[in-house]
């Protein structure tokens, strides 16, 4: 089985791509109900989960989905680790195996994809241009080969981009991203907005509702965001912003992930 966190489909897009050429059902983790949620793997399976890396680290949602996960009939079969990356994951690897070893899970092998950039919400971070965007398409779909490959003849490969300064970026500025960064919900819909609510129904943890002036969207803040920039990215009117720091900056989702 394949589990996936996504917000503008790049992961999406690799665990489908996995699922095609492992033979591997997969779903989004979004979909996993059940607190806790309960799998039953046979003895012949292996679980691959598939994550964004924000900030250096594994997307938020699937930290709550591994430690929220319960396995009945784990045996020592293998789990990997997929990891898509602007440029580089840090320790995004060790952090996710931490969590899975707090389940008495080993983690068999940890991978890294570069995909597109996306995200906006610091000074000097913007989306790839369409030149680099093109690059990492074309680059990731043999790269998700190899990966294929290693998995399936038991490889454990240099097939992860570990990047400079990795206690830096994971053990400091991670943290505070999941911990602090990501509870400031500065985002808000521009006059464009049409209230068609596709952000709604984009955002993977329910935290827009259509309750502001005449409809607008409203950003619950909680502190459930996850910053996948999903609604952001995904709005047809290009009227969502983020404080100014979104302002002339560039959009970008998987040219084959957008849900309507």
């Amino acid at each position: 089985m394949i589990f996936y966190f996504t917000g503008t489909g790049n992961s999406a897009w690799v665990a489908k791509r996995l699922s095609t050429i492992l033979n591997e059902p997969c779903i989004s983790v979004t979909e996993c109900t059940g607190s806790p949620y309960v799998y039953n793997i046979s003895d012949q399976e292996r679980i691959l989960l598939v994550t964004p890396v924000h900030s250096w680290g594994p997307a938020v949602r699937m930290v709550q989905f591994i430690r929220n996960l319960k396995i009945n009939g784990y045996n020592n079969q293998p789990v990997y680790l997929i990891c898509c990356c602007g440029d580089d994951c840090g320790y995004t690897n060790r952090i996710v195996e931490a969590e899975l070893k707090k389940k008495d899970i080993p983690l068999n092998g940890y991978f890294s994809i570069q995909m597109p950039n996306n995200y906006l919400l610091l000074p000097g971070f913007d989306v790839d241009s369409k030149t680099v965007e093109r690059s990492k398409l074309d680059n990731a779909d043999r790269r998700i080969q190899k990966i294929a490959e290693a998995i399936t003849n038991h490889h454990t490969t240099a097939l992860y981009t570990q990047g400079s300064l990795p206690y830096l970026k994971s053990r400091l500025v991670y943290p505070i991203f999941a911990r602090y960064f990501r509870k400031r919900i500065s985002f808000y819909a521009t006059e464009a907005c049409t209230k068609c609510g596709l952000c709604v129904r984009t955002c993977p943890s329910g935290c827009i509702t259509l309750t502001g002036e005449e409809g607008a969207p409203v950003w619950d803040k909680k502190g459930e965001c996850t910053q996948c920039l999903a609604c952001l990215h995904l709005c047809p009117q290009r009227a969502i912003e983020y404080g100014n720091i979104t302002k002339r900056k560039g959009r970008y989702h998987h040219p084959d992930y957008f849900k309507k």
